[in-house]
């Protein structure tokens, strides 16, 4: 069995996906015709010529523009139908997805709208592919906090889908200290909390996350390697960092996957995970992510196993469920043929 093929079939969790950053170019036209929404691109080549990024900012003004198709609960539905099919063919079997009801909502979308569409793929998926699936609802930090309240009492009656709130969108200038407040009353709905930090943003921005968020799990958090003291910290504390190494090397977080830090991260002991992020935008898939990080750093087939373990561990779910996948999971490696 080649390393492609253990990869493939490796039984694994994705933690850090953004559904809008799975709307494929083919996608966004088919829904822009759908609609009658015109979008700043004449076909899907220069949709793809124009993922060359420098920064997340530059990711970010596409990514708003191209959401833009998405109208009715039958496009959200087959935005998320198409990304979980992917998945289930990479080996994902549960799925933590991030979406961003404030993208939608201020374009006159209902959220209503939005997570109708998503819930009915999501069951869809448990019913196609076995998988289990569950919502970040995830605030823009680059909008105030009353905006992010909003949003939160939007989400009142669906609460018991929603297992999460998250904090994306652009991190300079954005501290999650912006947050508190929401954060908090999001933990007394009873909601688990996660953010990004450390991606651009300094290890202050994970500190902050940690300390005055109480975030569950740190979405990125690349940049906390440079504090040996938050290092140790987040080791100890078995802190899940969500890593996303092909949006690493677009965004220009690293310059090369050569230098990606993810094995160092395993030396240091951190609860790390492969993610896709923003597939559609970055070049690739969750098995592309362990495959390219894999040729990249040298990663064995323990390695590998050890980040789709921590994909568990890390998870959501509860601790029967994560033991069921663990014993997958080690099944699946000793049956695995040596490549």
């Amino acid at each position: 069995m080649t390393t492609s093929d253990f990869i493939a079939g490796l039984p694994k969790a994705e933690l850090h996906l953004h559904i809008e950053g799975s709307l494929e170019p083919e996608l966004m036209f088919a829904l822009a015709k759908r609609n009658n929404v015109a979008i700043p691109f004449a076909s899907v080549e220069d949709v793809r010529a124009a993922y060359a990024f420098s920064r997340l900012q530059d990711f970010l003004d596409i990514y708003y523009a191209g959401a833009d198709v998405l109208r009715e609960a039958q496009d959200f539905h087959d935005l998320a139908a198409a990304y979980f099919d992917r998945a289930a063919a990479d080996g994902v079997v549960h799925a933590e997805i991030m979406f961003d009801p404030q993208t939608h909502t201020a374009r006159g979308v209902a959220f209503d709208t939005v997570i109708t569409g998503l819930l009915s793929a999501i069951d869809e998926a448990q019913a196609k592919h076995g998988m289990s699936v569950q919502l970040i609802l995830s605030f823009l930090r680059h909008l105030d906090e009353a905006d992010a309240f909003v949003t939160l009492e939007a989400a009142r009656p669906w609460l018991d889908r929603i297992a999460a709130v998250g904090l994306d969108s652009s991190e300079l200038g954005h501290p999650p200290e912006k947050f508190a407040r929401v954060f908090a009353a999001a933990r007394a709905l009873g909601l688990k909390l996660v953010a990004h930090a450390g991606e651009e943003g300094p290890p202050e921005y994970v500190y902050q996350a940690i300390d005055l968020l109480g975030v569950d799990r740190l979405d990125h958090g690349n940049r906390s390697l440079e504090d040996p003291v938050l290092t140790a910290r987040l080791a100890r504390s078995g802190m899940t960092l969500t890593v996303c190494p092909l949006s690493n090397l677009k965004l220009c977080v690293v310059d090369d996957l050569a230098a990606h830090p993810i094995d160092r991260m395993l030396r240091e002991g951190l609860r790390a995970t492969i993610n896709s992020d923003d597939p559609a935008y970055f070049g690739g898939y969750i098995a592309d992510n362990y495959r390219a990080v894999a040729a990249a750093r040298g990663l064995d087939r323990d390695d590998l196993a050890l980040l789709a373990r921590n994909s568990f561990l890390g998870s959501f779910l509860p601790d029967d469920a994560v033991a069921g996948h663990l014993a997958a999971l080690d099944a699946y490696v000793a049956g695995a043929p040596a490549g």
